[in-house]
Order: structure tokens, then C-alpha cells, then sequence
């Protein structure tokens, strides 16, 4: 993000990438890698506050110190740098900053993927601030999640406490830490304003689902730190703002954690997610359906019978001669899907997210209108 496009893109920080996505909170943290496993064990421990005991201070303030102290330590600073060439050959520097929190002693840093889409160098900031070089290991635009890696001492890195979302209460205390305009190591405090909320999204008109939303303040740069709970734990990564100036204005959105944890291990041993492909290239939406225009040559919808459109050339005649010629698009042979699995559809986005909501392997049911017919066909995904 540029630092010199901050209001601009403030305003446009509710419409960042993400998908539709329910995850289980119950995925175990750490089943597929080894790296994840000893984040599991490191990052997911209670372990209790730090007691500050002082006759000058009250609970609620006792209380937010234990938070910071424990929890600042894990949050990282991120720098990026973007190098761009013009039409004229000169090249133009634009650097960006955001947050982040350790993952474990092997030097996974999670973030937002938007911190550091494009970014052709990336430096993590430690609170001891000793700065390392960043690696992009694995990243997903529509979840807006990335895991970077740095290579410092295991005894330099503190891993946050991860807690669990799923439990989370409208009105429950929840304290934002990360590097807004640059100043590293603030710490804001608030509730939680609601739950399962919707944002739309900047990718296909897609929507970032059940995002917890916050009064505690964010600015630019809080994007990828935690969002913190009263015992120090991490319950969602700070995400977007809702503002027409680009800084704070009570309302902020995070990603429940329960999500990340059960994306990050893809993403340390994939690099990316890897989803389900029906094999249907484009549809395009109509009153009553979705007419496939075209299917995957040898794609799972091929083999599973489905039929998409065609383009003929339309001639175009002046006094009894072709002028010219225009492709155009044939859609009566074309199948109409109209339910996903019993679930009538309406719209391209809900045909992705169903497909979303499986995994390679799975068989799903299209319900297409055929030459006039209701036709149920069983489709068997494969992967991406």
C-alpha cells in the first residue's frame, strides 16, 4: 500500500479481497506440517497474563497493560517496497507499511495478502526492532491472508497466543495492536461491535463473510495485526476500515481466527489454496439461471455431459451483399444451470461460493434446464 495513497485507498479498505468461506474451528492447528504442529504448541498455550500490580492503577487498566506487554512483543512491523516503469521508462518507487504477528519460532509471520500484494521487497520489523528480510511463502487474495517467513534466532521470536473466535461475544472487550501511520507498537482498545458480518468485496463483487466488526480504533497500517482478546489472545486479524477519509471512524472489520487456522497450514504447504474446479470456463447470468457458455475441454462438466454455448459468425448484409461479419454468442444449445445442490441459484458469485464450499473429490448436483427439460447432473471436482 502506498503511503502516499492512504486516504484514497482508506475509503476502499472495506471492499478488500476475500471469499466465502465457514470455517470449522475445530481443524486442529498445525495437522499438516510439522512447522505447524510446534506452532500449535507454542501459540495456542494460555499462559497467564503478566501480573501489574500498582494501588494507582484500576483493574480495566491493570488488565489492558497485561494485554500489551504480553502481546506486543509478537506483533511485527511490515515494509514494503514497490518498483513501477512508466511509459516514458523511468522507474518509480512507492513503499508501503502494515502489521503482523509471529506464528512461531520458525519465522512464519501472518498477515493481510493486500500489505504485501505486488511488493517486490518486504522486511519485517521485530519489537526489538532488528529488521529481516521477508519471503512470501503462501498467500490467498480472497481469504486476504498471507504467511511470510524470515530467518531469525528461534530465541527472537515470540509467537502470539491464538485463541478461538468462535465464542466471541457482542459487547466482549478486544484490544487492536499494530503500526498505524507508521507508529509501531500502538495499542487501541474497544468491543466487539457485531458479528457475522458481510463487506464486499474488490474481487468478482465477491463478499467477505462473517467478519467481526469493532469500535476499537484502526488506521492504515493496522491491516494484518491481531485483534486481541483480555487474555492476550489472538481472535481475528485486524482486515478494513469503513471510511470515506481513510482513517478511523469506530468502525473496523477483522477475520475471525478460527479461519486462519484453518487456511494457514494450506498456505505453508501449498503456497496457495487449492480449491475445487468444476471445469465450467464462464457463465452468464440470466432472469432465471446461469446459461453456461463454455465448459473445459476434458474438464470434470465435459465428461459429466454438461453442454455450454457457441459462437457463430452473423453476417451482416447491405442491399443484398455481406459487409461484414460479427461474432455472435448461440446459447440454444447451451444448458441453464438454475440450483447448486438443491439451491436455487441466481448469480455468479453464489455459484462460486458453493463450488468454494468443496473440495477436490467431492461430487456436487447441477440442475440445468435442457431443451426444455429439469435435468439433474452429478459432477465429480477436481482440483484447480
Amino acid at each position: 500500500m502506498n503511503r502516499t495513497g492512504w486516504t484514497t485507498l482508506g475509503a476502499l479498505l472495506v471492499g478488500l479481497a476475500a471469499g466465502a468461506w465457514l470455517a470449522d474451528s475445530r481443524a486442529p492447528w498445525g495437522t499438516t506440517s510439522h512447522a505447524m504442529a510446534q506452532t500449535s504448541a507454542v501459540s495456542t498455550s494460555a499462559a497467564p497474563l503478566p501480573t501489574v500490580a500498582s494501588p494507582s492503577l484500576s483493574q480495566d487498566e491493570q488488565r489492558n497493560i497485561s494485554v500489551y506487554e504480553t502481546a506486543n512483543r509478537s506483533v511485527v512491523n511490515i515494509d514494503t517496497k514497490t518498483v513501477s516503469v512508466d511509459p516514458f521508462m523511468m522507474q518509480h518507487e512507492a513503499e508501503g507499511a502494515g502489521s503482523g504477528a509471529v506464528l512461531d519460532r520458525e519465522g512464519h509471520v501472518i498477515t493481510n495478502y493486500h500489505v504485501i500484494d505486488g511488493a517486490q521487497q518486504i522486511s519485517v520489523t521485530l519489537a526489538s526492532n532488528d529488521v529481516y528480510p521477508a519471503e512470501l511463502i503462501g498467500g490467498d487474495k480472497e481469504h486476504d491472508i498471507a504467511v511470510l517467513k524470515i530467518n531469525a534466532p528461534a530465541e527472537v521470536l515470540f509467537p502470539i497466543n491464538l485463541g478461538a473466535s468462535e465464542q466471541l461475544r457482542v459487547g466482549q472487550r478486544v484490544y487492536a495492536v499494530g503500526n498505524p501511520f507508521g507508529w509501531d507498537g500502538t495499542m487501541t482498545t474497544g468491543i466487539v461491535s457485531s458479528l457475522n458480518r458481510n463487506l464486499p468485496s474488490r474481487v468478482d463483487g465477491r463478499q467477505m463473510k462473517s467478519l467481526i466488526q469493532t469500535d476499537a480504533a484502526m488506521n492504515p497500517g493496522n491491516s494484518g495485526g491481531p485483534l486481541l482478546d483480555g487474555n492476550a489472545r489472538m481472535v481475528g486479524m485486524c482486515v478494513a476500515i469503513a471510511s470515506r477519509t481513510g482513517q478511523n471512524t469506530g468502525i473496523g472489520f477483522a477475520i475471525p481466527i478460527d479461519r486462519i487456522k484453518s487456511i494457514v497450514p494450506e498456505l505453508i504447504t501449498n503456497g496457495r489454496i487449492v480449491r475445487a474446479d468444476i471445469g465450467i470456463i464462464n457463465v452468464m447470468e440470466a432472469k432465471d439461471g446461469l446459461v453456461i457458455r463454455q465448459v473445459a475441454k476434458g474438464g470434470p462438466a465435459e465428461q459429466a455431459g454438461l453442454r455450454g454455448g457457441r459462437v457463430v459468425m452473423q453476417h451482416l448484409k447491405q442491399g443484398g451483399f455481406v459487409v461484414a461479419e460479427r461474432p455472435v454468442f448461440d446459447s440454444t444449445q447451451a444448458d441453464r444451470v438454475v440450483a447448486f445442490d438443491g439451491e436455487e441459484l441466481r448469480t455468479g458469485v453464489q455459484f462460486q461460493d458453493k463450488l468454494w464450499s468443496h473440495k477436490p473429490g467431492d461430487t456436487v448436483t447441477l440442475t440445468v434446464i435442457r431443451e426444455g427439460r429439469r435435468v439433474e447432473v452429478p459432477v465429480t471436482l477436481r482440483a484447480d
